[in-house]
């Protein structure tokens, strides 16, 4: 019930309103039944922009950490994401993976949308990082289609670090649904695994027009610190796509 009050009360004509999203390929998301919204994540507006455009409810695996903020914008912030329906996630642990797929698997039982961000992070710098394989043992259990989104102009707008977002202008593209019916009863393949994970990110960069960057974003985030460390300031540039 909430869910549908923010989206098409309260918040969803506010995000329209304020970042005028263009929207290309929403005819690719099925109109029922269940399917994985597969997207790069660049900000924490996705959370809110991506489901405000949506015909369809979909729900996305949170991590635990925007349930457990200190202070009034903690609380807030997870009174939103369970009024949602979003799924915290907790994300430490050796059976974190594990248990983000099992509950993502439970969504799209029930013939949900479920989202989620292969890259399991938000970029650091608007390149586009290598996907973890837990959206392909869920494709690949359930037999449903990855639709691969891209969200175009996020990052300017609410870089990580930045409480509020700018106004500015926002793309929102969803690609052609993925069908990896031919690896049925493979997914625990780690090779097939990859390769399948691997073709749902090319198929987001293309959509994107983002730098992809083949190591994991946490990875990739420590050795450019640790770099700056040692003194190479320089870093690789930023790389993602205008709007």
């Amino acid at each position: 019930m909430f869910y549908n009050v923010l989206k098409y009360v309260l918040l969803g004509p506010l995000l329209r309103l304020l970042f005028r999203p263009r929207i290309e390929g929403l005819e690719n998301v099925p109109d029922e039944g269940a399917a994985i919204v597969a997207g790069n994540h660049l900000s924490f507006s996705d959370h809110f922009l991506m489901p405000a455009i949506l015909h369809r409810r979909i729900t996305f695996l949170a991590k635990a950490e925007y349930f457990t903020g200190p202070g009034l914008k903690g609380r807030l912030t997870a009174a939103f994401f369970r009024s949602a329906g979003q799924i915290p996630v907790d994300r430490s642990g050796r059976g974190a993976g594990r248990a983000a797929i099992e509950e993502g698997l439970k969504v799209l039982g029930r013939g949900e949308l479920l989202g989620i961000y292969p890259e399991g992070t938000r970029s650091h710098d608007g390149r586009l990082y290598r996907g973890r394989t837990g959206v392909a043992v869920m494709a690949l259990r359930t037999g449903v289609p990855v639709v691969p989104c891209a969200m175009v102009g996020t990052f300017e707008i609410q870089p990580p670090g930045r409480s509020l977002p700018r106004i500015g202008r926002v793309t929102i593209r969803f690609g052609e649904p993925l069908d990896f019916s031919r690896f049925a009863g493979l997914h625990e393949e780690r090779t097939v695994l990859r390769a399948v994970t691997d073709e749902i990110m090319y198929a987001i960069m293309n959509l994107s027009g983002q730098e992809y960057v083949d190591l994991y974003a946490p990875d990739a985030k420590a050795a450019q610190a640790a770099a700056h460390r040692n003194g190479d300031d320089a870093g690789p540039a930023p790389g993602s796509a205008a709007p």
